[in-house]
């Protein structure tokens, strides 16, 4: 589940890192993420020999837990932390940066605070997408609702291509190992 805001204004925010990385993994593996869901665009296919769903909820940011509480109930999940990743984008992360987590707290990030509201529980695996500038940030709300400057496009190509084969090895190896692998 890549968290992010629908509406071509926030196509290219830093909020929509976890959009970016879904459409990445769908482009790159020819998966459509538009059947609509429990408030959600949802593609589903094969990955790393997984049957996988990518999901893009559509609630806005702050009320990514109504879409994930949503389909963990429809889909009778009863161990959500087993079958989650949650993509988000993490301002206390310096720029370019990965971190997978098997758990742990929201960070102060409203997206992962209802995820874990919804589920009533911070066990689910995430992969974190560092947005910090190297500059002191003044207003974090307008920092992360901004696009990312043109400049930074072709760095933000290899984040997601980097961060799309942490996916990959999560889904094939295993949450502990990719951290191994990928988190810095």
């Amino acid at each position: 589940m890549g968290l992010g805001n629908p509406g071509a204004e926030y196509e290219w925010s830093r909020h929509n890192l976890g959009f970016m990385l879904i459409d990445k993994i769908a482009n790159d593996s020819g998966l459509k993420v538009t059947r609509r869901e429990c408030r959600s665009l949802v593609g589903r296919g094969e990955l790393e020999g997984c049957t996988t769903k990518l999901v893009k909820p559509q609630t806005y940011m702050n009320l990514s837990g109504e879409a994930v509480g949503c389909l963990v109930a429809k889909h009778k999940l009863e161990l959500p932390g087993e079958n989650l990743i949650v993509i988000s984008d993490d301002l206390a992360l310096p720029f370019g940066k990965i971190r997978i987590r098997a758990r742990g707290s929201a960070g102060g990030h409203n997206g992962l605070k209802s995820i874990i509201g919804a589920l009533g529980t911070h066990e689910f695996t995430r992969l974190r997408l560092g947005i910090q500038p190297d500059h002191p940030v003044i207003d974090s709300k307008h920092f992360v609702l901004d696009s990312f400057p043109r400049a930074s496009r072709s760095e933000l190509e290899k984040i997601l291509k980097r961060s799309a084969e942490a996916v990959r090895a999560i889904l094939k190896n295993g949450v502990l190992k990719a951290m191994s692998e990928y988190n810095e």
